[in-house]
């Protein structure tokens, strides 16, 4: 049992990796055709969907596409990293509790 949970937190520590770098690519692209336009904004629009349209969106009309897609990505990679973190310290306090015969 214990090897069985060591190996799943590894596999999932692996699959973190993998979306990260994955994640990272996305959004680069994004990123570096906003950059390249010169197109900024304060990082808590980022969160804030409804703020962004309203304040962003209507000063880079030819963008928005790009913007919307660079936050969306942004989001999803929050969501997902703070998902599987929260499994592997799950993962890990039942190991904890497990090895101390709780």
């Amino acid at each position: 049992m214990y090897a069985i949970l060591i190996a799943t937190i590894a596999g999932i520590f692996i699959a973190l990796l993998f979306l990260n770098i994955y994640f990272r690519f996305k959004v680069l692209h994004h990123y570096r055709i906003l950059q390249k336009n010169k197109i900024e904004f304060p990082a808590y629009y980022i969160m804030q969907e409804q703020k962004m349209e309203e304040d962003v969106l209507k000063h880079f009309p030819g963008f928005e596409d790009n913007i919307r897609a660079f936050c969306k990505h942004i989001r999803f990679s929050v969501k997902v990293a703070s998902a599987i973190l929260f499994f592997i310290t799950l993962l890990g306090a039942i190991i904890y509790y497990y090895d101390k015969g709780y």
